[in-house]
């Protein structure tokens, strides 16, 4: 057995959701880029979240990498936004002068899906959506 899953990727309908359990390296960062991008294809996601509130740093080269996953997401059709970004970590990224571009962001997963669903219609089936079926 190789230990606990450094990251979880699920899927909620037309939805993808990301959880990062913990920091990763530079190498991991770019397996989790290129496992998510290949899922967003293979199932057809309409959105992507991606939950970083289990990490306590967000370096330069993965707060970039968010963003590549954010761009190739929308060439092929996906909505993204990272969620749980803590405060310490966003004071650092301010400080640095590093930002997400035009990456979204929001507070939580709930508050997550449901720009998801404002924008992309994706973060919940119709059925579940009071729309028509």
């Amino acid at each position: 057995m190789t230990g606990p899953r450094l990251v979880s990727i699920l899927r909620q309908g037309a939805v993808l959701i990301a959880s990062v359990h913990t920091a990763l390296d530079d190498t991991q960062m770019t397996a989790f880029q290129h496992d998510l991008v290949e899922r967003i294809g293979q199932d057809r996601a309409r959105g992507v979240v991606i939950d970083v509130a289990a990490l306590d740093v967000l370096d330069s080269f993965a707060t970039r990498t968010l963003r590549t996953i954010a761009e190739v997401a929308r060439l092929r059709g996906a909505v993204t936004v990272v969620v749980g970004i803590q405060p310490e970590v966003a004071f650092a990224m301010v400080a640095l002068g590093m930002d997400t571009g035009p990456v979204h962001t929001a507070l939580d997963l709930e508050e997550g899906l449901a720009f998801l669903d404002r924008v992309a219609g994706a973060a919940r089936p119709a059925s579940l959506r009071g729309g028509p079926v």
